[in-house]
C-alpha cells in the first residue's frame, strides 16, 4: 500500500486471520481450500501485503469460527482498499452540498461508467497491474454514491465536446458511457452541460477545474496534474477557480440543449 493508514490496517486485518486460523489448527492451504482461496492468496493477507475482500473475510469468519469479528473488519479495508488521495476526495465529496466540475480530456470520474474507467486506467504508462486496475475502478465507482446521498447534492459538470466523441475503450464503450451520461443528466440535482469545440470564447483553457461547496460554507478546490494531485484551500485562489467555472458554464451550453446534443451524438455511433 502506498499509505501507511491502509497499511495499518491490512496488518492489523492480517495478524486476525492468522490468529483465528492458527487457533482453530488450520495451515493456510487448508484455510484457503475451506474459503475457495489458494495458499499464497491466505499467506499474502496474513501479510498484510494483499487486500482481502468481503467475500474472504466473510467465509474466513464463518469457517473460523469467529463470530463476526473478522466479518465486521469489512469496512475498514473497504476504505484501506482506496489510494489515500481517492479516500481524501471521496471524503470531501460526502461532505459536500454543491460540487462543480469542468472536464477536457475524458468523461469526469463521478460520470464514468466501470468500462469506461476500466478503459482509462489500462492505458496508463507506466503500466498498472490487473489487481491495481480493480482497485482503482472499484474506488473510481465507489466515490459515486454521491449521486444517491440524503439530502441530494447539486451536482454540475460541464464537459467537452471532445469527451463526448473520443473512443477511449471502443464505440460500444463509448455509446454505454454517452447512455450513462444521459440517465445521470435526467436526475433532478445533476446538472450536465456540453462545451462544444466551435466556442471562440473559453475560460477554461488553463484546464480541468474540480469545486467543492461543503456544510459549513467553505468552498475549495481541487487540482489535478500529471503526477500531482491537490486540494485548493486559499480562498484568493478558490476565487478564481470559482470566476473560472461560472464563466464556464455560462459559455457553454445549457443543460436543455446538452441533452439534445449528447442525444446527437449518440446517434451518430449507433
Amino acid at each position: 500500500m502506498e499509505d501507511e493508514e491502509a497499511a495499518a490496517v491490512l496488518k492489523t486485518v492480517g495478524r486476525q486471520v492468522k490468529v483465528w486460523r492458527e487457533a482453530a489448527g488450520l495451515r493456510q492451504a487448508e484455510l484457503g481450500t475451506a474459503i475457495g482461496y489458494g495458499e499464497e492468496m491466505v499467506s499474502s493477507v496474513e501479510r498484510g501485503r494483499r487486500i482481502p475482500k468481503p467475500d474472504f473475510l466473510d467465509k474466513a469468519d464463518e469457517v473460523l469460527r469467529a463470530g463476526g469479528k473478522l466479518a465486521a473488519m469489512k469496512e475498514d479495508v473497504e476504505k484501506a482498499r482506496y489510494p489515500k488521495n481517492v479516500r481524501d476526495l471521496a471524503k470531501l465529496e460526502d461532505e459536500a452540498v454543491e460540487l462543480g466540475a469542468y472536464a477536457g480530456h475524458n468523461m469526469h470520474g463521478l460520470l464514468q461508467t466501470p468500462a469506461y474507467a476500466r478503459a482509462l486506467f489500462a492505458m496508463r504508462r507506466p503500466a498498472y497491474t490487473e489487481d491495481e486496475i480493480d482497485q482503482l475502478v472499484a474506488a473510481r465507482m465507489a466515490r459515486q454514491r454521491v449521486f444517491d446521498r440524503v439530502p441530494a447534492p447539486l451536482l454540475t459538470f460541464v464537459q467537452e465536446e471532445v469527451t463526448l466523441r473520443r473512443p477511449i475503450g471502443g464505440r460500444m464503450t463509448l455509446r454505454q458511457q454517452l447512455e450513462h451520461l444521459l440517465e445521470i443528466g435526467a436526475l433532478r440535482h445533476v446538472e450536465i452541460q456540453v462545451m462544444p469545440t466551435d466556442r471562440e470564447d473559453h475560460a477554461g483553457m488553463g484546464g480541468p477545474i474540480r469545486l467543492l461547496k461543503l456544510r459549513d460554507g467553505k468552498t475549495l478546490g481541487h487540482s489535478e496534474a500529471q503526477l500531482h494531485s491537490r486540494v485548493i484551500s486559499d480562498p484568493r485562489e478558490v476565487q478564481i477557480l470559482e470566476m473560472r467555472y461560472g464563466m464556464i458554464r455560462a459559455q457553454a451550453l445549457t443543460p436543455r440543449e446538452s441533452q439534445a446534443f449528447i442525444e446527437k451524438v449518440l446517434g451518430e455511433e449507433t
